[in-house]
């Protein structure tokens, strides 16, 4: 742990100080449920970025229907 999350950390202890048994529970179970939401979230987010394009048409036909979007012109250029 850094001397920087150690000085947050002794900032916001210092807060909770003023906070009643009831209020600082609450904030213990918003911390868990951060922590757990967070766990998932990168899991998650991880394997979602493997994977195949989401398409049913075969490569093939993708293929060519990106070459004949393209268009072209011709411009002469004149030195």
């Amino acid at each position: 742990m850094s001397s920087t999350d150690k000085h947050i950390i002794e900032t916001y202890s210092m807060l909770f100080d003023g906070l009643s048994s009831l209020a600082k529970i609450e904030l213990i179970e918003r911390l868990t449920k951060s922590l757990k939401r967070e766990k998932t979230s990168k899991k998650d987010t991880f394997f979602k970025s493997f994977g195949a394009f989401g398409s049913e048409k075969p490569a093939e036909e993708i293929a060519e229907e990106i070459k004949s979007s393209r268009k072209f012109r011709n411009k002469e250029i004149k030195f």
